[in-house]
């Protein structure tokens, strides 16, 4: 980053270039409590101007679009060159632990109050399902299996029947 005899932006702020935008808005509410003409112990010729460069610099690096044009006007780019780590072509002599995955880490956060309770419905509901089904099956099912062996009973009758009357036909024909 080229140096000049202004401060930057950044430097008003007391920020580095590639601070946060929260950062940014912490920094700029502690400064304008701090230099605003209204609430501070400075003289008014001080404070007024240091104000009106704090407000300026806020102005420009709250904006994304003027912040990007600031930064190549000051010679600083947020887009770094990533550089390929030391042992990349080196073979892994070790294995890797997963318990440091974040996207596998189950104790990375609690659970939240709302899925808590969302797991909760899911386990009463599908007790009431099981209990549900269990209930119906009691009660309809003796009806359900002695109606199925009467059914059953009566078609075996029929079945004989007929086969008896096939087989008499038949003797009689020869």
């Amino acid at each position: 980053m080229p140096q000049s005899s202004e401060p930057t932006y950044y430097s008003l702020l007391g920020l580095h270039p590639w601070a946060s935008v929260i950062d940014i808005r912490r920094a700029y509410r502690q400064l304008s409590k701090l230099y605003h003409p209204d609430t501070t112990d400075l003289p008014t010729a001080i404070a007024t101007p240091k104000f009106q460069q704090i407000n300026e610099a806020y102005a420009t690096l709250s904006h994304p679009e003027r912040r990007l044009s600031y930064d190549l006007k000051i010679g600083y780019s947020r887009f770094g060159v990533i550089q390929p780590p030391p042992d990349l072509n080196h073979p892994v002599s070790r294995s890797y632990n997963w318990s440091k995955s974040a996207y596998l880490d189950a104790s990375d956060r609690p659970l939240s109050s709302g899925e808590i309770f969302a797991l909760f419905m899911l386990v009463l509901t599908f007790v009431g399902c099981l209990l549900l089904a269990v209930a119906i099956g009691l009660t309809r099912g003796e009806a359900a299996i002695h109606s199925h062996k009467l059914q059953s009973a009566a078609s075996i009758q029929q079945q004989i029947t007929y086969l008896s009357q096939l087989i008499t036909h038949l003797i009689i024909k020869n």
